[in-house]
């Protein structure tokens, strides 16, 4: 058989098996390793208060509303649980945090570097390799679930946390780079580029935890939420408003929907 028959036949097998691999994160996206966590806040403004220090020493953070209801702030992508232990250490030192906790990621999958995420809660802990500890991965079907009710627990939290600049605040793109985080994903900063990741969803076919973007077309992307069911999704609507859920269909929405994607 002709050398260049053999390799196309090879491309369109690759594309079909990629086609239908299904633990792997989408194309361009990371797992994230080790983080940091500190604190069980009462109150919101005081997670706001230690995310807004952290921010200022250059620690991209975020806080979030715990299943218990207290805040917390989580920070990093660390390989190794030692590397996280020294960064913590260091900030304990300059007195910018207490006591921490040190969240594992969830084991490698077969050809990945390291982790999935700590919200696979319940399921034991094992040992790397390396001797580190990881949390034992869920199915796909079962992360996008997880990241849509982890959505749902900012629900309420007022708009105050920032990406790269707290002062001015995070866009809605961080919000879901926050979930996509806790669920041990590390996907883009932007909205149009979280768009350019992860598998096109048609409306119809929407499930938990894709994300849903918005705006005047493909290349003026503007908005995203996640999908968490029944039509709705969670999205933090602009600077000093609460993270809220809205409706896909919402008139204003629906005229903007420009795709969905899924990540897990």
């Amino acid at each position: 058989m002709p050398r260049r028959i053999l390799f196309a036949l090879f491309s369109l097998a690759s594309l079909l098996w990629s086609g239908c691999a299904g633990a792997a994160p989408a194309v361009g996206l990371t797992r994230i390793g080790y983080s940091i966590q500190v604190g069980a806040f009462a109150e919101v403004k005081n997670a706001e208060r230690l995310t807004v220090a952290l921010q200022t020493k250059g620690v991209e953070a975020f806080y979030f509303r715990k299943e218990s209801g207290v805040y917390a702030v989580r920070f990093g992508d660390f390989p190794r649980k030692e590397v996280a232990r020294k960064s913590a250490e260091k900030l304990v030192g300059e007195k910018i945090i207490g006591a921490y906790y040190i969240a594992p990621p969830y084991c490698a999958l077969p050809g990945e570097k390291s982790a999935e995420s700590p919200l696979a809660a319940g399921k034991p802990e094992k040992k790397t390799k390396k001797g580190e500890e990881c949390v034992i991965p869920k199915p796909d079907g079962e992360m996008g679930g997880i990241a849509a009710r982890t959505a749902e627990r900012f629900v309420g939290i007022p708009y105050r946390w920032g990406g790269t600049n707290v002062v001015e605040g995070m866009d809605c793109s961080g919000f879901a780079r926050a979930v996509f985080n806790l669920c041990g994903v590390n996907i883009p900063r932007t909205s149009g580029e979280q768009f350019h990741t992860g598998q096109a969803i048609d409306k119809g076919d929407l499930r938990d935890g894709d994300l849903l973007f918005f705006g005047d077309s493909v290349g003026k992307i503007n908005h995203v939420g996640i999908y968490v069911g029944d039509g709705r999704f969670v999205h933090a609507p602009r600077r000093g408003d609460d993270i809220k859920i809205s409706r896909v269909d919402d008139s204003y929405f629906e005229k903007r929907f420009i795709g969905g994607r899924r990540y897990f």
